[in-house]
């Protein structure tokens, strides 16, 4: 019989085999901030105009070249718990305000590497998180001071390629003009009356080759595929829009028969046939000329819209489908019956088109105002056109979160150093040991500024006392000109760099609340990974 062999005493001894157990300040605090500092790091060479790039590749070996926080984020699956909470908190920012993701991280990265320092120096864990708390509540009191204007008119073109440039400008420098001015043209022809506006409605198709300035908008619906029939064009028509295949429908039960002449099998043939020819006849007489299939469409359902002149289009996807649907004003029917005036929909013109050697079917609309656009991205390489759907996509929920806050502050690192300005001299006026978190506070806020000069190659600490001293003579909107050589200083809002007030009260409140958080953990179980041992490799079985 095996000897019984005791646990070690302590927490331990009360878990099952294979579980760990860290604790205390050196085994979990400590451990968990640098895991933190090491993501943080990570993203915070990306950060900026001038941000390189990462080359992941995800587990099914898909490759991404790009510089979007977001999207490296996504990608790489970070496993540590500790720094899954900050990945957790870029991802909140991405879904609230769909921009500065990277902010959130390198902003909670330098928090926690400051708290590191204040709790070696002997400050309480509590202390470090008060402190910063106190440190939040005042930024987000001064927030609003720095203010630098509003862009309450959505529909005016100009104001509003400003405000969407600078988002634009982080992932694709030196193409934000244009891309710009192509993503406002696609948010607001789809800008209802009331200024309701869903960024689902802004549609990208991407299609390879020309290059970045060949990117347009077209008001409607574009697909990658080819129309069934002969037909390739219509103008001014109805549609009929079917959720179910273009075919003669199976019975559900099986049967048989018995066929006894020729004439009996000429006319069974017949019968189908005149069953197919009659739901055609019917769509034709209803008015539309273009018919849209959720399935596949039949040979002989084929043959009959080719003799009533309908375009028929087969789409595969039902998501597209329903946004087909919502651009046209038609009702997707469940069986082939000839739609009514209400459930039939209406596009200027329907056409087969061929950009570069790709085959589209653009579903058009004449009217300024439609229920959806495409942006028909091209490019020479996937990576571009997918680096550039990227810059598009923030492009797009930048003119989303001015719907809610059109609220603007200088970028360029101006707002983070005037915040840094302000909340160092309020840290020093406070009494309590709180003082030394909120001076580390404003001290964490330097990376912003910091990051982008470094990143444009310059030394972070000549730009940083520029700033400040910009600053010290009430030049609120000074910050990082990374054009200039040597990188310098310059005003943002001479230079047109403006970020969101929504992006960075979201931004600040986020990254705070996730590095207390991560502060706030002692302890660390971890319970034995389920499932049993990996099965033996055998090199003489075959593939299956």
């Amino acid at each position: 019989m095996a000897m019984h062999v005791p646990k070690a005493p302590g927490f331990a001894q009360m878990l099952k085999d294979g579980a760990k157990h860290y604790s205390g300040l050196d085994e979990a605090v400590y451990r968990n901030i640098d895991a933190c500092k090491e993501l943080a790091a990570t993203t915070r060479s990306a950060f900026g105009p001038l941000g390189q790039s990462k080359m992941v590749i995800n587990h099914i070996e898909k490759l991404f070249v790009t510089n979007d926080a977001a999207t490296i984020l996504r990608e790489l699956e970070v496993q540590h718990p500790a720094a899954k909470m900050i990945v957790m908190a870029c991802q909140q920012q991405e879904q609230e305000v769909g921009d500065g993701t990277n902010f959130v991280m390198i902003f909670a990265g330098a928090l926690l590497e400051s708290a590191e320092m204040l709790i070696r120096m002997g400050l309480s864990v509590t202390e470090v998180t008060e402190g910063y708390e106190i440190a939040l509540k005042k930024a987000l009191d001064i927030l609003p001071g720095l203010v630098s204007g509003e862009q309450k008119n959505l529909r005016d073109k100009e104001g509003v390629v400003k405000a969407i440039r600078t988002a634009v400008m982080s992932k694709q420098y030196g193409n934000e003009d244009f891309l710009a001015k192509v993503i406002a043209d696609a948010c607001m022809s789809v800008l209802t009356k009331k200024l309701a506006f869903n960024v689902d409605n802004v549609r990208v198709s991407k299609i390879l080759g020309a290059g970045v300035h060949q990117t347009d908008v077209i008001q409607g619906m574009v697909f990658k595929r080819a129309v069934e029939g002969e037909l390739t064009k219509a103008e001014k028509c109805k549609i009929a829009v079917y959720s179910c295949p273009l075919d003669i429908l199976q019975t559900e039960t099986k049967g048989t028969i018995i066929i006894k002449t020729g004439e009996e099998l000429m006319n069974f043939s017949k019968g189908e046939e005149n069953q197919v020819e009659e739901q055609i006849k019917a769509i034709a007489d209803s008015g539309c000329t273009v018919v849209v299939s959720g399935g596949k469409v039949g040979e002989l359902a084929q043959h009959f819209c080719n003799k009533y002149k309908l375009l028929v289009v087969r789409l595969m996807s039902k998501w597209d489908l329903r946004r087909l649907c919502r651009s046209v004003g038609a009702t997707p029917l469940p069986r082939i019956t000839p739609p009514t005036a209400d459930e039939a929909g209406y596009s200027d013109k329907v056409y087969v088109d061929e950009i570069g050697e790709t085959a589209v079917i653009v579903f058009k609309q004449d009217s300024e105002e439609s229920a959806i656009s495409t942006i028909v991205i091209r490019g020479s390489t996937e990576n571009v056109m997918d680096d550039i759907e990227r810059a598009i996509d923030d492009g797009v929920n930048t003119f989303k979160a001015l719907t809610k806050d059109s609220r603007m502050v200088p970028g360029a690192g101006a707002t983070e150093i005037e915040l840094a300005k302000q909340i160092s001299s309020y840290g020093e006026s406070c009494p309590g040991l709180e003082q030394y978190s909120i001076v580390k506070f404003a001290e964490a806020l330097e990376v912003v500024p910091k990051a982008l000069a470094e990143n444009a190659g310059a030394r972070g600490t000549e730009v940083l006392s520029k700033l400040y001293a910009a600053h010290q003579e009430g030049k609120k909107s000074v910050g990082v000109d990374v054009e200039s050589v040597p990188v310098g200083v310059r005003d943002a809002l001479e230079a047109n760099i403006q970020d969101l007030y929504i992006n960075k009260f979201w931004g600040l409140k986020y990254a705070t609340v996730a590095a207390c958080t991560v502060l706030k953990v002692d302890q660390i179980i971890m319970a034995k990974a389920a499932g049993g041992p990996k099965p033996k490799e055998n090199k003489d079985w075959d593939e299956d």
